[in-house]
């Protein structure tokens, strides 16, 4: 069942917060980024009403509207600590992901485009990536792999997901002290997991500069080295050999700011996990390492 949203007058009355009020904030300080509906009309979630109602109330006590939007991250944890989370049944992750799979089998990519739309409507932007993208992701590459699905198959469904997860980035806070730059190797063109590590990261507090698809390693470490990155996190799906690999890890620690650290994700970095030993790097395996990553 999708979330239930208000109209932007319908928030201000549950809220307390005049419209012109939360226009001005979200044009001033991106506190909030409503989705708007087929006719282009904004639409608030029971969560971003709570989210005003916090606002207001720190306001009243004095803070200003710009240091409450710094803050963001800690108040949308501790909302989301206070209220109820959105159970996702396997049965409603297996409806979502056969909607989509049977349109792409169909070429059909309004319906791939709809039924995606369903579970963002549904599920918060984590849980979205997680419950439902991910999985979707690993079975649609499955089918390629087993020449059950078709390059253009493959490739409507990646598309539509690549889109929404860059426009949840969009609507994600971007506000963190710790830097972090992420980019793809140098020939590398997928990009879903990367998309997914910068929503975890913006949601956990970081302040992310995506790259994304082919970064040369020179300009990766450059642009470290010019935003003084605390963390460069790379990703390696397409296999460049041992010798590529370890050139490119060495041309971007070459200009690394002091106390950068770098980690390296995907199969690649798996497949020569003694290279990155051998040169500090961190190989992301998912599950603890998101902890250790997010923590510093």
């Amino acid at each position: 069942m999708a979330e239930r949203t208000y109209r932007i007058h319908v928030a201000a009355e549950l809220s307390g917060v005049r419209v012109e009020l939360i226009r001005a904030w979200e044009r001033r300080y991106g506190v909030l980024a409503p989705k708007r509906t087929a006719s282009g009309y904004r639409v608030y979630t029971d969560r971003d009403v709570a989210l005003l109602r916090r606002l207001k109330q720190l306001t009243e006590e004095g803070v200003s509207i710009s240091e409450a939007a710094t803050m963001l991250p800690q108040l949308l944890t501790e909302l989301d600590a206070t209220q109820p989370p959105v159970e996702v049944s396997a049965t409603s992750v297996r409806a979502w992901m056969d909607e989509v799979l049977k349109a792409a089998e169909l070429l059909d990519q309004p319906r791939v485009a709809r039924a995606l739309d369903e579970v963002l409507a549904a599920l918060s932007p984590l849980k979205a990536y997680d419950e439902v993208l991910v999985p979707l992701q690993r079975e649609v590459g499955e089918r390629w792999h087993e020449g059950r699905f078709s390059v253009a198959q493959e490739h409507l469904v990646t598309q539509e997901v690549r889109a929404r997860l860059i426009s949840l980035l969009h609507a994600a806070p971007d506000r963190g002290r710790r830097r972090v730059v992420l980019a793809c190797f140098p020939e590398e063109q997928h990009e879903i997991g990367l998309l997914g590590a910068a929503l975890r990261m913006r949601h956990a507090g970081l302040s992310v500069m995506l790259l994304g698809q082919r970064t040369p390693a020179a300009e990766a470490g450059r642009v470290a080295r010019q935003v003084k990155a605390d963390l460069v996190g790379l990703s390696a799906v397409t296999d460049p050999g041992a010798e590529a690999f370890e050139e490119t890890l060495e041309r971007i620690q070459q200009d690394l700011p002091e106390g950068a650290s770098v980690w390296v994700g995907g199969p690649v970095a798996r497949r020569y996990r003694d290279v990155c030993e051998r040169r500090g790097v961190h190989v992301f395996e998912g599950g603890d390492d998101w902890s250790r990553l997010l923590g510093g």
